[in-house]
């Protein structure tokens, strides 16, 4: 990232702690509000992401900054033996928790309270590993694409879904002013923390997408690299992998 976007501009806490006490904050209403901000989309991207990950047909999946556990919830479906949600948010954990209890899958899922920057996994553990909409919360975004890259094994999958910026008119000048104007509003209407929504409308405007990310990934050293618009533009789908020693 160009810029370190932070929620809480005059904070004496790191990013990382920062991010941790947002999601803590909006936790209650974080599902509710993803679905009106996105119109619904998001349900729509993430099963795009389920397809890429279930034709390499897992045995251990992770899934990071899982929030709620809707990624980690929808991956039960690939029929992996082991899928574990990680994200540094206790109270978002704790609706994960519930969740996955309701739908039976606690044999199946496990929700883990960790640093996505410094992971408790051995190396080349996970046939495929997740990521939705929180790689540009990473404190260290290189740090963070590097553990993943320690952990996953080789040949394994890693799909990223990200908010991106549209590029071509008007969607790109219809994004900027729901995400400046809109999105603001809808996220204080919703959730008690009146920054959260303007920090996440932010972050995405700042964070590297495209041809960028995927020059990042690269760089620390996936393969088979490829970046999927998704929406015209809005969200993008990475997908990589790992190469054999």
């Amino acid at each position: 990232m160009s810029k370190n976007i932070t929620p809480y501009k005059d904070s004496p806490l790191s990013k990382k702690e920062q991010v941790a006490s947002m999601f803590d904050t909006i936790s209650g209403n974080y599902d509710n509000l993803n679905r009106v901000i996105s119109f619904g989309t998001d349900v729509k991207w993430r099963k795009k992401v389920l397809q890429i990950v279930t034709q390499t047909n897992p045995k251990t999946i992770l899934d990071i900054a899982t929030g709620t556990g809707d990624l980690a919830i929808l991956m039960a479906q690939t029929n992996a033996k082991k899928i574990i949600g990680l994200d540094i948010s206790a109270g978002m954990l704790e609706v994960g928790k519930k969740k996955i209890m309701d739908k039976n899958l606690n044999h199946v899922i496990e929700m883990v309270l960790g640093d996505s920057e410094n992971m408790p996994f051995e190396n080349n553990y996970f046939d495929a590993i997740t990521v939705a909409f929180g790689v540009r919360n990473f404190e260290n975004l290189e740090k963070g694409l590097s553990e993943i890259l320690r952990v996953l094994k080789p040949n394994g999958v890693f799909v990223i879904l990200e908010t991106s910026v549209p590029e071509k008119f008007p969607y790109k000048q219809g994004y900027t002013f729901y995400s400046k104007n809109i999105l603001p509003i809808i996220g204080r209407l919703f959730s008690k923390d009146t920054v959260a929504y303007g920090y996440l409308s932010e972050s995405a405007a700042a964070f590297p997408y495209g041809k960028a990310l995927n020059n990042i990934l690269n760089k620390i050293g996936f393969i088979d690299v490829v970046a999927m618009p998704q929406t015209f533009g809005v969200a993008t789908i990475y997908s990589a992998s790992k190469k054999t020693v």
